[in-house]
């Protein structure tokens, strides 16, 4: 699932994403989102989510701030990975209890890589 207002981010998201991540890894289909109010309808609706990819400087609502609601509310809830704005904010995703951080702009091999191992290490805990 990714989170975020602006367009072009969520276009180099896709991007960079492709359509499968590592051999290792089944395909994926990424659900794209320009508002919380939608993320957050389409989670209570309780389709599968294996990670949420979230803008940090997302507007009106932060992602960092849905990470949090996410971790409180989800139960077994998927890992985030949080796009910020600087490195500096990291402090801040490690608040809001996401499991990795990228900045922007989004390299896209860094995005990637982060992808596929927050996958590998949320499956590999679920066995």
């Amino acid at each position: 699932v990714l989170y975020s207002d602006d367009s072009s981010v969520r276009a180099s998201v896709i991007s960079a994403l492709g359509k499968q991540l590592d051999p290792t890894l089944a395909a994926h289909e990424i659900k794209e989102f320009a508002t919380a109010d939608a993320l957050r309808l389409y989670v209570d609706s309780k389709k599968q989510v294996d990670l949420f990819v979230l803008d940090g400087e997302a507007v009106p609502e932060g992602g960092m701030g849905v990470a949090r609601q996410l971790k409180d509310e989800v139960f077994n809830c998927p890992p985030v990975l949080l796009i910020t704005g600087r490195a500096q904010d990291n402090w801040l995703a490690a608040w809001s209890r996401a499991e990795g951080t990228v900045t922007h702009p989004i390299d896209p091999f860094t995005i990637a890589a982060k992808c596929a191992a927050l996958l590998k290490s949320d499956s590999a805990l679920a066995k």
